[in-house]
C-alpha cells in the first residue's frame, strides 16, 4: 500500500498536543490556525478535535518550495485572521 496503511485499521489520528509536536508548532498556534481557518484539515469526534496524519503533512506539503523565488505552490498563511484584500491574502492560490 502506498500511504502506509494497515489492512483492518483505520488511520492514526492525533490530538492537538501530538499532532502540534508533529509539525512543530506549539499547541496554542495549531489552535489559532483552527479558529482563523488557516490551519491543517481537522475532524471533531466527540468533543474532541484530532487531526489526520495525511492531512498534516499535505498542509505541510502546501508551503513547500525548492528556493526563495519559487512562485509554486500554495501559501501557508500565518495563525491570524484573514481579511480579503489583507497583504497576507494576496497572492494567494485557492484550488
Amino acid at each position: 500500500m502506498s500511504n502506509g496503511a494497515i489492512p483492518g485499521i483505520p488511520p492514526r489520528c492525533l490530538r492537538t498536543p501530538e499532532a502540534a509536536r508533529f509539525l512543530g508548532l506549539s499547541g496554542r498556534t495549531l489552535e489559532k490556525h483552527r479558529t482563523y481557518g488557516t490551519g491543517p484539515r481537522y475532524s471533531k469526534i466527540g468533543g474532541r478535535v484530532v487531526y489526520r496524519i495525511e492531512d498534516l503533512q499535505a498542509w505541510v506539503d502546501r508551503g513547500a518550495k525548492s528556493s526563495t523565488s519559487d512562485e509554486t505552490g500554495q501559501r501557508v498563511l500565518p495563525a491570524k485572521p484573514q481579511t480579503p484584500g489583507s497583504a497576507s491574502l494576496r497572492g494567494l492560490v485557492v484550488r
